[in-house]
């Protein structure tokens, strides 16, 4: 089967986001059993200097549109760039990442290109010439076996750390495009008028190996010290359960779940959440979950590794006390 999968690298800034590197990996991994090539897409500011880290990564074309106009992510520009991309090479399918951006590029991309979409992908497989994807669904009860319907190309968004990382082949070469940006069919409606940061964390939850979290079991705003404090002793990223941003007790972008940033880290620490479905759903593939919890029929246990029944107040103080002297 001759032909090409097109991959979209997200960017954060003018670097490489760590999802792009797990994109780029499936996506050779598929191409490679069909004898495919993998492209990349490439879009922002002060970008040309990331192709060659793209192609080391498994890329062997790399499309680049850098431009002032594209350095801030708009969905409706960036579909219209990687639609004139698709109709020009025609790619088998497209795979990008289920965060923020993927979710709402690939949707406005999937009805711009009459394509079957299938978001939050866990597992990605042939079937034939067309792709098979698994994906969580019903709050993590059940497992959907997906194939992308539509007449345009097959898309993919896959989730998180839910794949490994694509490894560099410094050996590698490949092919640089430039891709010129024209404002009068590129150009979006909307305009971005000031970018503001919600958080004020440098780990992102998205991106973070660990995650301590917070629920209504803190009893008060000021309580989320507790939860800063673990966190930065274990290099974590901080979280928290939809009812303390409810409460106001912390900033949404903070909020885990399904109506807040699903998370897949390596590690996740939840202190004095009850686990709420819709929490659940945002964390519950964590490779390792801890709960700490004085209710022993509290939800959350139902998902941990690890359960501890007891006060936080004294349990989470003590563990940061003691893993301080141990580093």
């Amino acid at each position: 089967m001759a032909g090409s999968i097109l991959t979209f690298a997200e960017l954060k800034g003018n670097e490489i986001a760590p999802v792009t590197k797990q994109i780029i990996g499936v996506a050779k991994q598929m191409a490679d059993k069909k004898g495919l090539t993998v492209e990349t897409v490439a879009i922002g500011k002060d970008i040309v200097s990331i192709a060659d880290t793209l192609i080391k990564l498994g890329a062997d074309t790399v499309y680049i549109c850098d431009s002032p106009e594209v350095e801030n992510f708009i969905d409706e520009s960036y579909a219209k760039i990687i639609a004139d991309i698709v109709e020009t090479e025609a790619p088998k399918a497209i795979i990008g990442g289920a965060s923020f951006v993927g979710k709402e590029l690939f949707a406005r991309l999937a009805a711009m290109l009459n394509s079957g979409l299938v978001p939050d992908v866990t597992q990605i497989e042939w079937d034939g010439d067309n792709i098979l994807a698994t994906r969580p669904a019903y709050g993590g009860k059940a497992i959907l076996r997906v194939m992308p319907a539509g007449t345009g190309p097959q898309i993919v968004t896959i989730r998180p750390k839910a794949f490994s990382d694509a490894v560099p082949d410094e050996s590698r070469s490949g092919d640089i495009k430039q891709f010129t940006f024209a404002a009068s069919k590129h150009g979006a409606r909307a305009k971005i008028q000031e970018k503001v940061s919600e958080s004020g964390q440098s780990i992102g939850l998205a991106d973070a190996d660990i995650i301590v979290s917070g629920g209504r079991g803190l009893r008060a705003p000021e309580n989320f010290k507790l939860i800063r404090e673990l966190a930065e002793v274990l290099g974590a990223a901080v979280g928290a359960s939809r009812a303390t941003v409810d409460a106001g007790w912390i900033p949404y972008a903070y909020q885990v779940g399904q109506t807040g940033k699903t998370v897949n880290p390596k590690l996740y620490v939840a202190c004095g959440i009850s686990g709420a479905i819709q929490h659940l759903v945002g964390m519950q593939s964590s490779k390792t979950i801890v709960a700490i919890n004085r209710d022993p029929e509290a939800p959350i246990f139902k998902v941990a590794t690890y359960g501890i029944v007891g006060d936080l107040f004294e349990f989470v103080p003590a563990l940061t006390e003691k893993l301080k002297a141990t580093n």
